[in-house]
């Protein structure tokens, strides 16, 4: 069965970096393309980031071009987020998805961005 299991998330100042990544079990790693979502506290739950199969393709939500870098290994089935330039308006829970006819998440990593 689809596995996404998401670790690197914490307390950081503003300004600082996190790597965030997702551990991926179940699928064809390599064909799929993968994304991060993140929910802030009373939020709804928003797109981040994606990466398509091939890793050289990518997509970034407006509010984090430029800051944030969505990555793959397709050999360890591992997809990152590196985030840097950390605003309090970050802090959300981090999910890593996939879709595969359906929409599968992992279980979510808090990022909490505070001085």
């Amino acid at each position: 069965q689809v596995q996404l299991v998401e670790s690197g998330g914490g307390l950081v100042q503003p300004g600082g970096s996190l790597r965030l990544s997702c551990a991926a079990s179940g699928f064809t790693f390599s064909s799929f393309a993968m994304n991060w979502y993140r929910q802030g506290p009373g939020k709804e739950r928003e797109f981040v980031a994606r990466i398509f199969p091939s890793g050289t393709v990518t997509n970034y939500a407006d509010s984090v071009k430029g800051r944030f870098t969505i990555s793959r290994d397709n050999g360890k089935n591992l997809v990152y987020l590196q985030m840097t330039g950390l605003k309090p308006d970050d802090t959300a829970v981090y999910y890593c998805n996939v879709v595969i006819g359906n929409n599968y998440w992992g279980q979510g990593t808090q990022v909490t961005v505070s001085s």
